[in-house]
């Protein structure tokens, strides 16, 4: 049977090495079954818990044209402010209102790889204007930082790998990135009832994992099974959402799996939903060949088999697993396909920033429309690649 809810984990658990058995066996399971899960005693104190959703939340409350100081096209990184319905997942315009930050790294020196403009200070608003906002989110990630490289050695204990296999893929100063995202109600975006509203559409996240703090009580997020079905991600308090993504599909061969998703915008009348996503970064100059190079040969046949048994039981067959990032091998390295898939996804930023690059994705889409109508053969929801992306 596909998977009908989403498992929620202590991380308690794993610090107790009379526990930590049973924590392995339960993520081995979430990581094989669902691809999702809940994450509860995860180390952060409620003080900064709260004061990261207060902030977050407030954010939004800060004059437009103070806002509009901060906006993404502003700089070539993809960090800072994006208006509302700025941003494209799965070809359909993302009914949401953002702002991208990441762990602050120097401004990449002129001679270096065009993906190293990723790499930036934020575009922090104005201390007058969102008095500790800075602080408060400096410092909420850098624990999450802490916690994804530990929960990531987790993963690898528990499906035997050595703690640190996946450390070779980290920087020695990582840039992992973070959103806070507002999602408007029907009725402020001024759709009617009972509209599905796109607050994302379909996706796989990207990268290795990511963890969302839910910051309100609304549903909306959605995780799809391998029937089709959407399962419905509601809050919890103090937890965290973990999403397992491409990049950790990829490395394991398919024992991780990558699920899609997405975020219906709230009903009219239910006021916004926040969501505060964090993604853990890898290094930009990893090469897929590299990135490949762990293969499913490296996994214990025992895991294996577990996996195998567990799509059979689904009525599937592990397939070659296959890395978005690499489609036509245009980009040889994470930070050209990063690159690729921000300018794809924020059309804005790429006309003044990287207008070549923009041209070839456009160029590419006109190309598979043409050979869709060719076909004629309309494809649902759950049959379209999805996109990966960073977004809940």
């Amino acid at each position: 049977m596909s998977f009908k809810s989403i498992p929620i984990l202590d991380l308690d658990q794993s610090r107790d090495p009379a526990t930590k058995p049973e924590f392995l066996s339960q993520l081995r399971d979430a990581l094989m079954e669902v691809g999702f899960l809940y994450l509860k005693n995860v180390g952060i104190s409620q003080e900064l818990w709260d004061e990261v959703i207060r902030q977050g939340k407030g954010f939004f409350d800060i004059p437009q044209a103070e806002k509009l100081k901060i906006e993404m096209k502003n700089a070539p990184s993809f960090l800072g402010y994006s208006q509302l319905s700025a941003e494209i997942t799965a070809g359909a315009i993302d009914h949401r209102e953002q702002i991208d930050l990441s762990t602050e790294h120097p401004i990449p020196s002129p001679d270096a790889p065009r993906y190293y403009n990723l790499l930036a200070p934020n575009q922090w608003p104005a201390e007058e204007s969102a008095p500790g906002f800075r602080s408060t989110y400096t410092e909420y990630m850098r624990q999450m930082g802490e916690i994804t490289i530990y929960f990531t050695s987790l993963i690898a204990e528990a499906i035997k790998l050595p703690r640190d296999a996946f450390e070779k893929y980290f920087e020695a100063d990582p840039q992992h990135k973070l959103k806070i995202v507002k999602y408007p109600d029907l009725a402020e975006l001024g759709l009617p009832e009972g509209t599905q509203g796109q607050g994302v559409g379909p996706h796989k996240d990207s990268m290795l994992t990511s963890y969302l703090l839910q910051a309100t009580n609304h549903r909306g997020l959605q995780v799809q099974n391998v029937k089709g079905e959407w399962i419905d991600c509601p809050p919890i308090d103090r937890t965290l959402v973990v999403a397992i993504g491409q990049g950790m599909e990829a490395l394991t061969q398919g024992v991780c799996v990558s699920t899609t998703h997405r975020v219906l915008s709230p009903s009219a009348g239910t006021g916004a939903r926040f969501s505060i996503p964090f993604f853990q970064g890898v290094k930009l100059n990893a090469t897929f060949e590299e990135l490949e190079k762990i293969g499913i040969g490296e996994v214990p046949e025992d895991v294996k088999e577990q996996r195998q048994k567990i799509v059979e039981r689904n009525g599937g067959r592990i397939d070659d697993v296959e890395f978005t990032f690499h489609k036509g091998s245009i980009a040889t390295t994470v930070g050209e396909a990063t690159l690729r898939n921000r300018v794809k996804s924020h059309q804005d930023v790429g006309e003044r920033w990287y207008p070549d690059i923009l041209k070839s994705i456009r160029e590419e889409q006109a190309q598979a429309a043409q050979k869709q109508e060719t076909r004629n053969a309309p494809r649902s929801a759950a049959e379209v690649t999805p996109t990966a992306v960073e977004a809940h």
